[in-house]
Order: structure tokens, then sequence, then C-alpha cells
């Protein structure tokens, strides 16, 4: 068990906690969730031990062993790949390097027998005789093949490297596993082992993630930081919103009994409680479930932008008409041949191997770049609104104009009566208030900017939404409000996103782009994944 005792921490006059009091108990995933800037990797340093707050403890109960996610991609640079993992166990990594220095000595004394005799219990006790190949399993299960293995680190790939430091973190069982962002720079077949890996998992996970269907397939609580406070509460990420959406209702309408409000509530723990015997964390989501109590239902204090697109009007029967499309990067294909249409109803997610081949086709069909061959043709009434990959182009030149000037500058031609209500509406929706609208875009977060480029997609009253990314720097509450923005919306949408909830929830169609053409599947997201994981064990 890990408890948090009246934990404070501040920076200067601001307060990130103020008397946080939580306990982590072993048999439960806990994710950890809160606006961008709330806390959450502070307060995962501050459990590992990293930061010490002002005021407060962390109490580990004796003798359980603490793992966490190293960030530093560098740290290990000189060690192999597989000692890199198998030193994820100090103690083990200690012990072993003790016990070969005494085998190494030239001079051996009857003190030295005794002590490696000690070292070998210690040694076998924690599982060490196995150590090296349970190390190359795990690496193996995350994709990092056995070449690769005795490497250096600072020989291979940032993107392997983020595999090895995850092996590193899971390596001998800890009984506290701290893992902040895990699923970063990992494809969908090694997240989908992750996330069976931490469902078994037997000892305390804390976790922070932005991908919802991570969190909702190992999660069994959600710790949420929000005005200072972390306050835990029962089932994943979704039971915990479409709760939390429910007792905001429930409050609301004053002309609903009690008796009612508290039967729908139950109702919708049951429906949950029914789902969560089928997941991957069936017992103890279950049972977590089942030990919840109705007044531990409470309406979030999150805000959540209103992100809401509306046509100006509805797309014609020509689209978009591609043929023969092709595009290679420093002699590297990144597709070629794809040739598709675009149909009314279409919510078309684009796949590839490599995330440049997807970003290099939405900038050829924007008009940004060019095709080496192949062409492509918009219908006459269609309205596209694009969110891109990299949006820096349009902050770069502009740093000193503040948010309603810049948004200024968007106005479509058709949008005639633009006053400052008119755009202070736009701004606020996506949570720009008061004096916050003169600030310079210049010395906007990464969220901040994607919350100014969808104002400026609003405007456009598109048929058509192109995005590339689009859940990149946004806070989950953001995420959450665009992706059922989309679902909604009436119009065609063309999306890429590493957000598998966003792909499945939305897409219809499936567009992989390959070098060799174009493969084209009217089947969700989930479908997809799971055809693609039989063709790879199908050819393993």
């Amino acid at each position: 068990m890990i408890t948090v005792n009246n934990v404070t921490l501040s920076f200067g006059k601001r307060v990130l906690f103020d008397e946080v009091n939580l306990s982590f108990s072993k048999g439960n995933c806990y994710g950890v969730i809160g606006a961008n800037g709330a806390g959450k990797s502070t307060f995962l340093k501050i459990l590992s031990g990293e930061i010490e707050p002002n005021k407060g403890t962390v109490d580990i109960t004796p003798g359980e062993r603490m793992a966490v996610l190293k960030q530093n991609h560098f740290e290990f640079d000189e060690c192999t790949v597989l000692n890199t993992v198998m030193m994820g166990h100090k103690k083990l990594w200690d012990v072993m390097h003790e016990r070969d220095a005494i085998y190494a000595k030239a001079d051996f004394t009857e003190e030295d027998g005794i002590r490696a005799g000690e070292l070998e219990g210690e040694f076998g006790e924690m599982g060490g005789y196995t150590a090296e190949s349970d190390a190359a399993t795990l690496l193996s299960e995350l994709g990092v093949k056995d070449d690769v293995h005795p490497l250096l680190m600072k020989d291979i790939s940032g993107t392997m490297k983020v595999r090895v430091l995850l092996a590193q973190a899971l390596f001998g069982n800890p009984d506290i596993l701290i893992l902040d962002e895990p699923t970063n720079n990992l494809d969908v077949v090694t997240i989908s082992w992750l996330e069976n890996f931490l469902a078994e998992y037997e000892n305390i996970v804390i976790v922070v993630s932005h991908d919802r269907h991570f969190l909702d397939a190992v999660c069994t609580h959600v710790a949420d930081v929000d005005r200072q406070k972390i306050k835990i509460y029962t089932g994943n990420y979704t039971f915990w919103y479409e709760s939390s959406q429910l007792a905001a209702r429930q409050l609301s309408d004053k002309n609903k009994k009690m008796e009612d409000k508290r039967k729908d509530l139950m109702e919708f723990i049951a429906r949950f409680s029914a789902n969560a015997s089928k997941s991957k964390q069936a017992t103890s989501r279950k049972k977590a479930l089942e030990k919840l109590v109705i007044e531990d239902i409470t309406p979030s204090n999150r805000k959540y932008p209103g992100i809401i697109f509306k046509q100006q009007r509805e797309v014609g029967n020509q689209i978009l008409n591609i043929e023969k499309l092709s595009k290679s990067v420093e002699g590297k294909t990144l597709f070629s041949n794809v040739s598709f249409t675009v149909n009314k109803g279409d919510k078309i997610a684009i796949v590839a191997d490599d995330q440049m081949a997807i970003t290099a086709f939405f900038e050829i069909i924007n008009g940004e770049a060019a095709a080496d061959g192949g062409k492509y043709e918009w219908g006459g009434t269609v309205t596209k609104a694009y969110l891109p990959n990299d949006n820096s182009k349009y902050f770069a030149e502009q740093g000193n104009l503040n948010l309603m000037d810049w948004l200024r500058q968007y106005v479509p031609p058709h949008v005639t009566d633009v006053d400052e209500p008119f755009l202070r509406g736009f701004l606020g929706k996506m949570l720009f208030s008061g004096d916050e609208i003169m600030k310079k875009t210049g010395v906007l977060s990464g969220g901040e900017k994607v919350r100014c480029m969808l104002s400026r997609m609003m405007l456009q009253d598109p048929n058509m939404v192109i995005l590339d990314e689009p859940t990149n720097h946004l806070d989950l509450e953001s995420i959450q409000s665009f992706n059922e923005s989309m679902t909604n919306f009436t119009g065609i949408v063309m999306l890429s996103s590493h957000d598998h909830t966003f792909m499945q929830t939305v897409a219809n169609r499936i567009i992989e782009l390959t070098p060799n053409g174009a493969i084209d599947k009217l089947m969700s997201f989930d479908e997809f994944i799971e055809k693609k994981q039989a063709n790879k064990l199908q050819l393993a």
C-alpha cells in the first residue's frame, strides 16, 4: 500500500496541492486525470520521491518495491538493452554485481564464501536465476527483437528506447508501478499487449495517460486532480465521465424527486457493472463497482470546451476523387498508386505504418505539398476545415497579435457581422474568457494553440473536416468534447489519430496508405485492428 498524508506543494504563490490525503491499495489500477497544468506528472514525482512536498509525507508499506517509467531517454546510453531492463530491479542488480565481484577476487577468503552464499540466497529469492531470460521475454513481447538486446542504448532509436524503458519499469513484478504516459510512441498492437499485461497485474498501478481507451481498459479507479485536491473515484475513465455528467444533470433537475435520481444512478452503476464483468479487468473492476456508494458519484468541476461545427451548406454528391496519388521522401516511398472516392456519410480513418505518410497525404490534398504523381479533385460544394499535425506556421509570424485579432483574420467572406461579441463567442467556446482574449499568441501553450485552431475551423462553417492527430497537446476534457463533436457532426470527416477511442467512435471507413496502394475497408477501427493482429499472427 502507498499512503499520501497531508501533502502540500506550492511554487511561489501558486499552490498545486493543498492537504492531499489518499491511499492506493493492492490489486487496483489508478488513472490520474486532470487538466493540462493541474499537476498530474508532478504528483507522480512526489509519489516516487523525485520531488519533496512542502508539507506532508508519502508512506509505502515496508519491504515493497516501487518501479517508475523513466522519462530521461539518455540515462542508460552506455548500458546494453538487456542490462537496462534488469537494472529496473535495483536490489537484484546490486546483489548480482556484489556477488560477481566477490567471485572475481583473486584472494577469495572464507568470509567471502559466506557472503557469496548469502547473496546467492537473496539472488534466488528475487528470481535472479531467470532474470536474464525474463527480461529478454519482456523485451520481445514489447516488440524489441532479440538482435537488439545486446546493443547499447545509445545505438537504438528513440521509439525503441521507449519500449526498453517500459520493459525496465515492468521487470521483476514491482509492488508499486508508476507510469507517466506509457503508451506514447507505441503502436496499437503493443498498446493492446500492455493493456492485457496491466489488466492482469495484481499489484498497485498508478498511471497518467491521455489515452481514454487505455484508461478504460486498465483502470479500476480514477484519481481526479482538480482545484488543488485529488479525489479517488471508483471505475474507469468512461464511468467517471458519464457518472459525473449524469450527476450534474440531476443536480440541475430540481423537479425530479430524490428517489428517482437515486434509482437512475443505481441503474447506471448496474449497467456499467455488467459491462465490467466482461472486461479485461473483470474481477477487480466488478468488485470495485460493487463497493461503490451512490453518494460517491458527484458532478465534476471541470469545464469542457464547446466544439460545435455547423455546415453552411450540405455537401454535394461529388466530394473528393483521388487517382493514383504517390509521394516519396529522400528515396523512401511513403505511399503510391492511392485511389479512392469520398462519398456522402463517410467518416474516414486514414492509417499507415509511417505517420509521415499520413501527414504528407493530408498536406497534398489540402494544397500544402506537391505529390510525385497522380491527381485529386475536390467537389465544388466542399468547404474544408483542416487541422494540421504541425500548426506552427499559423503562429510563427504573428506572435504579437492578441487572440481576438488573430482569429479576426480568418473570418470567411460569407460572415459579414463581425464584432467583438461575435469573436468572443468563438473564443469563449474554447474556454478563452475575460482578459484571456488579449493574450499574445506568441506565449500560447501547445494546447492553447490547438484550441485557437479549433476556433478558426469552427468559423469556416465547414461540411468537411480533416484532422491530422487532433488530440495532440489537448487535455482529456478537450479530447472528450472534440470526440463527441466529430461523432455528432453530419458532414464528412477524414482523420488520423493515436487516440483509439476517437478513431473507433468516429470512423466508419478505414483507408490504409501503403507503398503499393490503398487498402479500403468499410468497417470500424476495432474491426480493422482485429484483422491486422490476426494477419500478423498468421505471418509469425
